[in-house]
């Protein structure tokens, strides 16, 4: 997986992304990260990038041209146009099913913006992906770019020593990740549930599966709509709606 971020602070995406397990994925040559600085595509001797927008308003926009060039620059030298992400609040909310679906891109573009954002006309030429990480603003698209190249990675095979982790984290199968436990066995009287103590595999994995569904109905329901589920998961989770509808009607109105 081939990540190429056009940006103009090229240092805050290659500090950001050299740490950790994606720093370790960079260093076997699973993952490549290019900080491309969209100031060296300036056409002017100061590398000036943006300029004010017209018909008014406050701050400066982003132009055009360099943007574009920069861009050109990485489809020349990857042999195609790549998909390009453009972080934006305007666009569709990521989420676990995006990364997954990227992770199979061999190379991937993200454009960050900053000041007022970027003239329209590039964004309609080059973006394949209006992306946003949550309805709040921030001064740029590094953050999110970042963002999104760490859930990406995760996707990618060998990124991850486990392989499983990936695939039982939260939003595997569209449910929430089960609560987890290490040593010691009891913590300031509080105990690890008897079943993870038993080495009964089976009784383990019907455990968690339960309190997967538990933790979605209980903080993100709206997930349980496109939750691949069997038969008799189907019937605890109605056996769990009941349950909480009895607590408390206003709490469970599906």
């Amino acid at each position: 997986m081939n990540f190429h971020v056009l940006t103009l602070f090229p240092e805050m995406i290659r500090n950001g992304m050299n740490t950790s397990i994606t720093g370790r994925a960079i260093n076997a040559g699973i993952l490549s990260v290019e900080a491309i600085n969209i100031r060296d595509y300036a056409f002017n001797k100061h590398q000036k990038v943006d300029d004010y927008t017209y018909g008014g308003g406050a701050g400066m926009l982003m132009q055009a041209e360099p943007v574009y060039l920069a861009y050109e620059a990485i489809a020349e030298k990857a042999g195609k146009r790549p998909r390009v992400v453009y972080l934006t609040p305007q666009g569709q909310v990521f989420n676990q099913q995006m990364a997954r679906d990227m992770a199979k891109e061999e190379d991937l573009v993200f454009l960050c913006g900053h000041y007022e954002g970027i003239d329209e006309r590039v964004l309609e030429e080059i973006v394949t992906d209006y992306v946003s990480i949550g309805d709040y603003v921030l001064t740029g698209g590094e953050l999110p770019a970042m963002v999104m190249m760490d859930s990406i990675s995760r996707m990618v095979p060998g990124v991850l020593n486990n392989q499983e982790s990936g695939e039982t984290e939260s939003f595997a199968g569209n449910l929430l990740e089960y609560p987890q436990y290490s040593r010691p066995a009891e913590w300031m009287g509080k105990k690890v549930p008897d079943v993870l103590l038993s080495g009964h595999h089976a009784n383990i994995e019907k455990w968690r599966r339960e309190q997967s569904i538990l933790r979605t109905l209980q903080n993100r329901p709206e997930l349980l709509e496109d939750a691949v589920l069997s038969k008799k998961e189907k019937q605890y989770l109605e056996q769990l709606r009941r349950n909480m509808a009895q607590e408390d009607p206003s709490s469970c109105e599906k």
